[in-house]
């Protein structure tokens, strides 16, 4: 298959080797556990960290005073070297850190292992919070498989964590990107549009929709770039970069404004990260999938600009 050129993609591997086999076998999870690392998260989702501020994981032994077990943990997987990591109610234990950080300040401020570790245990505690009782019949569920499964014994259905797939779409006019600012953001705050998967619709057409329902601008065409986990609380966003018409963005119920921009106005947005002039808009965090967006959609004007500029001079 020659013709089919993929490199290889840092991308496609998680943070953790996430051992769908084990979590039907008790006893591997249970000879992890003493060596394994615990991540304490309480009610809020909020994760125990260390005097320093970074992710406090004990491990199962120091929690259990023994060889103890997984019990109520959630089994996330394994690092590469081979340790376990689990996920725990801070409440039922009475071990905890110096304090509780959230998960958007430890995503900017931690490592890549450690925010993804924690976006995965925040993502499956809401899923759990949530869904208690059977959503078919009423009757209290039982979890099962390292955490990862619901059991109705009344009715005996089957529950899964779940995950919402939502398009986030840098648009372009070609020469523009659009951005749009919903109510409640902090000041001046813009990003790219977003908006849910409805039933019954391909990613391509719900960016289209999106697009047009949250700004009144019409899609020719779009092309899909790249997703981020969102776990506040259950999101996977799937990125785009879409063609429009230059229309005339016009917000209803959704957005509060929404404008095209110069790219010279996007570096000028970009810039405000360290130096704010207090006049112009604010981006997304360099953390979301948003920022990302917009990062390449200035990067793929500035080598059109460039390339043309190289035409123009050669003709000449």
């Amino acid at each position: 298959m020659a013709s089919l050129e993929i490199a290889d993609e840092p991308a496609c591997h998680g943070v953790l080797d996430r051992a769908d086999a084990l979590r039907d076998d008790p006893a591997a999870l249970a000879a992890l556990w003493s060596d394994g690392r615990v991540v304490l998260l309480d009610a809020e989702g909020h994760a125990s960290v260390g005097n320093d501020g970074a992710l406090f994981a004990p491990t199962g032994r120091e929690l259990s005073d023994g060889p103890g077990g997984p019990g109520a943990a959630i089994f996330l997987g394994r690092d590469p070297a081979g340790t376990g990591w689990f996920a725990l109610d801070a409440e039922l234990t009475a071990a905890g850190g110096a304090g509780r950080l959230d998960l958007r300040t430890a995503a900017a401020r931690w490592p890549a292992f450690e925010a993804g570790i924690f976006a995965q245990a925040r993502a499956l505690q809401h899923w759990r919070q949530r869904h208690r009782h059977c959503g078919a019949c009423g009757a209290a569920i039982t979890f099962t498989r390292g955490g990862w499964q619901g059991r109705c014994e009344a009715c005996g259905s089957d529950h899964y964590p779940r995950t919402d797939p939502a398009v986030i779409v840098a648009v372009t006019d070609g020469r523009r990107l659009l951005l749009g600012r919903q109510r409640g953001w902090p000041a001046r705050r813009h990003s790219v549009l977003a908006g849910f998967v409805e039933p019954g619709e391909t990613l391509e057409q719900t960016v289209a929709r999106e697009v047009l329902e949250e700004a009144g601008v019409r899609v020719r065409g779009c092309r899909y770039l790249g997703s981020q986990p969102w776990p506040f609380p259950g999101q996977l966003m799937l990125g785009f970069i879409a063609i429009a018409e230059p229309d005339t963005p016009v917000t209803g119920d959704e957005l509060e404004s929404a404008a095209w921009f110069e790219a010279d106005e996007i570096r000028a947005a970009m810039a405000r990260d360290a130096d704010d002039d207090g006049r112009g808009p604010l981006l997304s965090t360099s953390i979301s999938i948003s920022r990302w967006l917009v990062t390449r959609w200035l990067d793929a004007f500035d080598r059109d600009a460039l390339q043309a500029c190289g035409a123009g001079g050669g003709s000449r």
